[in-house]
């Protein structure tokens, strides 16, 4: 079986459970696991019961048990803070969830992103990132450091960027011809860094790319051809 038939195999043997396949514990609830969809980031821990699941999975927004009130809790009924559900999982023991979101707001009622930063061990540094450097980007953009390459680039404007980004474009054509693998990262980095100026310049964060790619997923290479849909 090739690789192709093979995918679509293991597609058809994916199927969707039940709330009544659900395993809640003697309370009568399940913890969830909420995750930004974008990033990968935890963002909190909550419960749900079999209410509050439903209600989450007909509105389309996570709805939890609060065990400290005894009722029901609607993510951002009050803060605004809506957490808009992509997907739901269930682990293989089906006792507990794993919710991907996109979030309008903290996930944390103290205003963090996410309710996990308390350090206990270890180095907890985030690992660097494309948003990340977009993050920092957009703080040369708004904030102006001086003496900061970023800054001088802003303070130039579009047309020194859109030439930035052509000259690295060129230097990535140059670096992979010569089969020049160090080279070739090195000049896409560079690239990489000015199209995300380009970006934040713009407007355009990189969730709009994600989205823009995941709309072309499974519908050929993804790359625009002339005369092609895609």
């Amino acid at each position: 079986m090739g690789v192709t038939a093979q995918c679509l195999a293991l597609e058809r043997e994916v199927k969707m459970i039940n709330i009544a396949d659900i395993k809640f514990d003697e309370n009568g609830l399940i913890p969830a696991i909420v995750v930004d969809a974008d990033t990968g980031d935890v963002l909190t821990l909550a419960y749900m019961n079999a209410e509050s699941l439903k209600i989450s999975l007909d509105e389309g927004r996570t709805c939890f048990w609060s065990r400290s009130r005894k009722e029901l809790w609607r993510k951002g009924e009050t803060s605004g803070n809506v957490q808009h559900i992509v997907g739901i999982k269930a682990d293989c023991d089906r006792d507990a969830l794993l919710v991907r979101v996109k979030k309008e707001g903290p996930a944390c009622h103290t205003g963090a992103d996410s309710c996990f930063f308390e350090e206990l061990f270890g180095d907890n540094t985030d690992p660097f990132s494309l948003d990340t450097l977009y993050s920092i980007i957009m703080d040369r953009k708004n904030n102006r450091k001086p003496g900061s390459y970023t800054t001088y680039l802003f303070d130039k404007g579009i047309d020194k960027i859109l030439k930035k980004v052509g000259e690295e474009s060129t230097e990535v054509v140059i670096a992979g011809k010569a089969a020049d693998k160090p080279e070739t990262i090195y000049e896409v980095s560079d690239l990489v860094y000015h199209v995300m100026v380009l970006m934040a310049d713009l407007g355009i964060k990189p969730a709009d790319i994600i989205k823009e790619l995941a709309s072309r997923h499974g519908q050929g290479t993804g790359i625009r051809e002339q005369g092609t849909e895609m």
